[in-house]
């Protein structure tokens, strides 16, 4: 899948989302690992995840990368809820399953949130988790985001009403 480097890890590179991810895109958004942990309750079909890109991906109000593992697509990370004026963001994640355990959504992360930080120039980054996203958890306490508190049944996810953890981190404690 073609595009250019954008931010490079040790073993993941981050990429702008082009128009050729699509297909592997709407595959992994449909698989119920994923739909589940991201609170999405419908199916998405090819015209639905072409919008989302061309509405959401190349809109001017969220940044996305595509992670890449040597080149294979593995998952998409991206700053969305964007407020420039105080500067702060949300970041939201996935990595398709055949993928977990092995640190990509880390590596993406602790990426992400440099750029945030020494790009962007932002001061806050929020994350919100659902209680069942043990994983999703640990991933950004080893970024360094704080656990700072809990939506509860914030969320009707798969026939049940789920907690929903809120996480942050300040330019400031990244630094340290």
């Amino acid at each position: 899948m073609p595009g250019p480097v954008f931010l490079d890890g040790d073993r993941v590179t981050l990429r702008p989302i082009e128009e050729d991810d699509l297909e592997f895109l709407q595959t992994q958004i449909n698989d119920s690992r994923i739909w589940r942990a991201i609170g999405q309750s419908r199916p998405v079909n090819g015209e639905q995840e072409r919008e989302f890109f061309e509405n959401v991906i190349c809109g001017d109000d969220t940044v996305n990368f595509l992670i890449t593992a040597d080149s294979t697509p593995i998952g998409t990370i991206g700053l969305h809820s964007i407020e420039w004026e105080t500067r702060k963001a949300e970041i939201g994640y996935w990595i398709a399953p055949d993928h977990h355990g092995r640190g990509y959504g880390t590596e993406a992360t602790e990426r992400v949130v440099r750029y945030a930080f020494d790009q962007l120039g932002l001061h806050r980054i929020a994350a919100r988790v659902f209680e069942f996203n043990e994983p999703s958890k640990r991933l950004l306490e080893k970024a360094g985001f704080t656990q700072e508190g809990v939506h509860r049944d914030g969320e009707f996810i798969d026939g049940e009403w789920q907690d929903v953890y809120w996480y942050g981190l300040l330019e400031n404690e990244w630094r340290e």
